[in-house]
């Protein structure tokens, strides 16, 4: 098992390699070249900023069993198809239960917005949205190790 994380604008990165030191997990963090990360832990590969460049690379190391971090409900899609257990920035687990319904409602969002639309405001990021985060990330860690 490995941690994989689409870590461009993931904001739980410090968590993340916390506790995966603790537990002796490995980490792979995949950024464009527009961000610079060394972390001291854990594996970082850059890619180019090409459109969804991490995202493919991300996919293609992904092997059952590993966890993923994301915010992509596509990612996300892909990973449980190749046996991976998913986890957005606040906690959520992606599954094959809660998968249908988040791409149906981001693809709605997309037309929306198409159609010029705005779609809701994304609210502040809080204390609580860490402590869920690591809350779930470290049990989905012990039932993998």
């Amino acid at each position: 098992m490995k941690i994989l994380v689409d870590a461009d604008a993931c904001p739980v990165k410090e968590i993340i390699v916390r506790l995966a030191k603790k537990q002796k997990v490995p980490v792979t963090m995949l950024i464009d070249t527009s961000h610079i990360l060394n972390d001291g832990y854990s594996r970082v590969i850059t890619v180019d900023k090409g459109r969804d460049s991490a995202d493919i690379r991300l996919v293609n190391l992904i092997e059952t069993g590993d966890i993923v971090v994301t915010q992509d409900f596509g990612v996300a899609a892909m990973a449980l198809a190749k046996g991976a257990r998913v986890i957005n920035q606040n906690g959520m687990i992606y599954d094959n239960s809660n998968m249908d319904r988040l791409l149906f409602e981001r693809a709605l969002g997309q037309e929306m917005r198409r159609a010029g639309s705005r779609t809701a405001k994304i609210k502040k990021r809080t204390r609580l949205d860490d402590e869920s985060f690591e809350r779930v990330l470290s049990r989905m860690i012990d039932e993998n190790n």
